[in-house]
């Protein structure tokens, strides 16, 4: 990140207009999340790829991304498939401390060929099948989605798959998978700060993106069925086929 870019609020890089359209852009990411339960993490994630480089970007966005999973949770907490929780924090806890030990390893040009093709896939996966007792697929889910986390931060796309496949309706599935990203987030931002990553210096960014995430989460539960689905799925997978392709273009002449 380049600092003649800007300092605004000691923050390298960033002006008053990245500031601005960063708070913006997590407040539309949260309301995207809030109505369709996915997505909204891996737009921001790519839009604040334009800004930050890999060692920042996830950290700062796990910050960003906790309070709009807490409040997607608490908002519909009646919802929550409670069994999930225990099974998922167990594969979480091991994910993280697997794959926070090879990130701090990996060079900058590598995370970015990894967060554009995982935002491909994660874009475009299909549903994943049910598979096994649910303890056991949780436990799975955990690990790969906190060890997935620590490379390209927005899993919920991935995460969803499974949350929808036992869901018994679309508030279960929202309600659980703002729980279970609630419990990825902390267990990220815990291994970033064993690991000693310092981001701390851009909370007042953080802190801004945090207050609009969580607007953006209460206006997109008021809207939550007022949105035609497919449309915007459409629109979804275009934009993020694109800023992923950048990425992967960038990491590509990087190496």
């Amino acid at each position: 990140m380049d600092s003649a870019a800007g300092q605004f609020l000691g923050m390298v890089g960033i002006d008053l207009w990245v500031f601005a359209g960063l708070a913006i852009a997590a407040l539309a990411t949260a309301f995207i999340s809030a109505v369709a339960g996915t997505a909204g993490g891996l737009i921001l994630l790519a839009i604040m790829a334009f800004v930050f480089p890999p060692v920042l970007l996830i950290p700062i966005h796990t910050v960003v991304q906790l309070a709009s999973s807490t409040s997607m949770a608490v908002s519909r907490w009646r919802y929550l498939m409670r069994a999930t929780v225990l099974p998922f924090t167990v594969g979480s806890i091991i994910g993280a401390a697997i794959g926070g030990q090879i990130f701090v390893s990996l060079p900058e040009s590598i995370l970015q060929m990894i967060l554009g093709l995982s935002i491909l896939a994660l874009a475009w996966i299909p549903k994943i099948a049910r598979f096994g007792p649910d303890r056991g697929r949780f436990v799975f889910a955990g690990f790969l989605a906190t060890f997935l986390g620590i490379f390209i931060s927005a899993t919920g796309t991935l995460l969803g798959a499974f949350t929808n496949a036992i869901a018994p309706d679309r508030r279960n599935h929202i309600a659980t998978l703002g729980g279970l990203m609630t419990i990825v987030h902390i267990v990220k931002i815990i291994a970033f700060g064993v690991l000693g990553v310092g981001f701390g210096s851009y909370a007042p960014l953080m802190a801004a993106m945090i207050v609009t995430s969580v607007a953006g989460t209460y206006l997109g539960k008021v809207a939550l069925d007022r949105i035609p689905e497919r449309l915007f799925r459409i629109a979804f997978q275009v934009i993020l086929t694109a800023l992923a392709l950048r990425l992967i273009w960038i990491a590509a002449i990087s190496l």
